[in-house]
C-alpha cells in the first residue's frame, strides 16, 4: 500500500498543511438577501396583491 506522503515531492505541502482561506471581507446578512432580484419580484407581487385588495375594500365599484 502506497501512502499519500510517499507520492508527494519533499517540498510539496499536503492539503492539511495549507493555511486556511482568509475570511470574506464583508459577511453577507439580511440586506444581501433582500437585494436578490427573485426575492424582490416576489415581494413586489405580494405587495401589489395586498394593495389591490385594500383599494378594492375601500372603494367598491
Amino acid at each position: 500500500m502506497i501512502l499519500r506522503e510517499m507520492l508527494q515531492s519533499p517540498g510539496e505541502r499536503s492539503p492539511i498543511e495549507r493555511p486556511p482561506a482568509p475570511p470574506s471581507e464583508e459577511p453577507r446578512g439580511c440586506l444581501f438577501a433582500l437585494s436578490q432580484p427573485p426575492l424582490m419580484l416576489f415581494l413586489a407581487f405580494i405587495f401589489t396583491l395586498l394593495f389591490v385588495t385594500a383599494v378594492h375594500d375601500l372603494y367598491r365599484w
